[in-house]
């Protein structure tokens, strides 16, 4: 695996892959100091230090949820996203099955991509 580049035509969403573990996020790691990031980026974010292919998940925690109540092209509301951090990786927006909030702190696993392409957890039970 390359690492990811950025550039015209590129989905700016995170891109969740399948792997032998489940679904995951494909993004970068820093060489230099560690720092995830589940978008392409040619230098860290962080330090500007080398990258490297990395992928996340298929398993993070809630960290900030809602519900969205109005209505967008696309989603029918009641529908809850999510803040997820991926263990031992970054922290990504993702869709939430059902239509409530998630707790804080909630353990979550990564499911396959939505027909959009959009990140979707689902509560582990």
């Amino acid at each position: 695996m390359t690492a990811p580049t950025t550039g015209p035509g590129t989905d700016p969403r995170p891109q969740v892959v399948g792997t032998d573990d489940g679904p995951a996020v494909a993004g970068v790691r820093c060489t230099a100091c560690g720092h995830p990031s589940a978008f392409p980026r040619p230098r860290c974010p962080a330090c500007r230090g080398p990258v490297v292919p990395a992928l996340f998940g298929p398993t993070g925690r809630v960290w900030s949820s809602t519900v969205v109540r109005i209505p967008v092209p696309g989603r029918t509301p009641p529908y809850a996203l999510a803040y997820v951090d991926l263990d031992d990786g970054p922290r990504v927006l993702a869709g939430a099955e059902g239509d409530a909030a998630l707790a804080m702190d909630t353990p979550v696993r990564l499911l396959p991509a939505d027909p959009a392409g959009d990140v979707r957890v689902a509560v582990v039970r």
